[in-house]
């Protein structure tokens, strides 16, 4: 496996101006190997989606969150229900619900969004506390304890009943853990599926893919706290640190979130929304991932049909960390991506999206079968994104066709 830091800790090295000049270096020779690459992939496609519902949603302890909901035509819904129910009867579609993982927000689920809304399922997606749109809480609230609870919070108000699907990303598979320990009830009696996505169930250290990484983990450790601190009391000097380093920046972000080439402009949107979460926050949830252990919880999810997904070069929930997931959730699919980092829902939406339809089709029609999910074999894949790699070589092709034909450079669409 290749020493590939993760996100967090590698823009945090940049933001510290650590070993700035070397990165500097390193980023202008790997912008001209693979400039190539991540050209041809540009679409015209928006990265943005505009939702159908926005909600706020109170929790507890007086914090506002963020809520959007995407609601299917009357033609994908009925058609969703057709293909769930073919051997059972028509029952209500399970929600999917959404929840993304630390200094990232719902932004980053955009295309499964459009993917799961177009197959006809409503979808609730939601910002965690400190992060996107939602409300900061006090510093001692940024726990996985409190996010299971603030999950419970979104469900109750937003989706108070029928049967759920459950999607989380590293941080967000972390809160479902914490819903299912303190609520094994409402795991049981309606969640349908779940989806742990480049995420931990705890009991090994994260970052822990390489030297580069472990370097990385405790500089932040060391010098985390104290200077993030600091430059969260001064946001604007961070924001001219961050429009004076803009490329070192993009270059640390495409590093750290992704194993293959990926548009530009996904690399832009995914630095805004991982440098868009405030420091002191960044900072005040570093303690939650201490000791973080909740495998005993993966046992409430036998009863669901449970999909594994994640990348194989991830250093900061590698496949080991999944790999528990699996252990401890009889019937468990595990997919393990080739050439895929952390942020892997940017970096291979079409793969991810696929395997999400499909979890929440087979759950559907598991409960209306009345299918015991935790009699079915474990199953562990190894799959490369065949069609992303043809499309780039075809991409790839066509510009380099134009280059030398001398009609130019071939015009770049602009992404959001």
């Amino acid at each position: 496996m290749s020493p590939r830091r993760n996100p967090v800790i590698g823009i945090a090295a940049a933001t510290l101006g650590v070993a700035g000049a070397v990165a500097a270096g390193i980023a202008a020779d790997r912008a001209g190997r693979h400039r190539a690459a991540m050209e041809a992939l540009e679409t015209p496609e928006l990265l943005d989606i505009t939702s159908d519902e926005e909600h706020v949603v109170l929790t507890d302890d007086g914090v506002a969150l963020h809520v959007e909901v995407d609601l299917p035509s009357p033609d994908a819904a009925a058609a969703a229900a057709r293909g769930a129910t073919r051997r059972g009867r028509a029952d209500e579609l399970p929600t999917v619900v959404l929840t993304h993982g630390y200094c990232l927000s719902l932004r980053c689920w955009v295309y499964q969004r459009r993917a799961l809304k177009a197959a006809g399922y409503r979808v609730v997606s939601w910002d965690q506390r400190g992060h996107g749109r939602s409300a900061r809480g006090d510093k001692d609230s940024y726990t996985i304890d409190r996010l299971g609870k603030d999950l419970l919070a979104v469900i109750t108000e937003v989706v108070p009943e029928g049967d759920l699907v459950l999607v989380g990303h590293s941080m967000g598979g972390m809160t479902m853990l914490a819903l299912g320990e303190h609520q094994p009830g409402l795991i049981l009696d309606r969640v349908v599926g779940a989806a742990f996505v480049a995420t931990s169930p705890g009991g090994l250290m994260l970052a822990n893919g390489g030297r580069v990484a472990t370097f990385g983990r405790l500089l932040l450790e060391r010098l985390g706290p104290g200077v993030l601190g600091s430059l969260s009391n001064r946001p604007e000097l961070f924001s001219r640190m961050r429009r004076v380093a803009r490329d070192l920046e993009y270059f640390l972000v495409e590093q750290n979130s992704f194993a293959s080439p990926v548009p530009r402009s996904v690399v832009r949107y995914t630095a805004d929304i991982l440098l868009g979460t405030p420091l002191d926050v960044v900072n005040d949830y570093l303690l939650t991932f201490d000791g973080f252990d909740k495998r005993p919880a993966l046992l409430e999810f036998r009863h669901s049909m449970v999909l594994v997904f994640n990348g194989r070069e991830d250093v900061l929930t590698p496949p080991s960390h999944s790999e528990l997931i699996v252990e401890g959730i009889p019937g468990a699919e595990h997919i393990v991506v080739n050439d895929a980092g952390h942020v892997i829902m940017l970096e291979h939406p079409d793969l991810l999206n696929a395997h999400l339809v499909q979890l929440v089709d087979q759950s559907a029609r598991a409960r209306t079968e009345q299918i015991e999910v935790s009699k079915q074999p474990r199953v562990r894949r190894i799959v490369t994104d065949v069609a992303k790699n043809r499309r780039q070589r075809r991409l790839e092709k066509e510009a380099a066709e134009l280059m030398r034909s001398g009609r130019g450079k071939p015009a770049r669409t602009k992404g959001a």
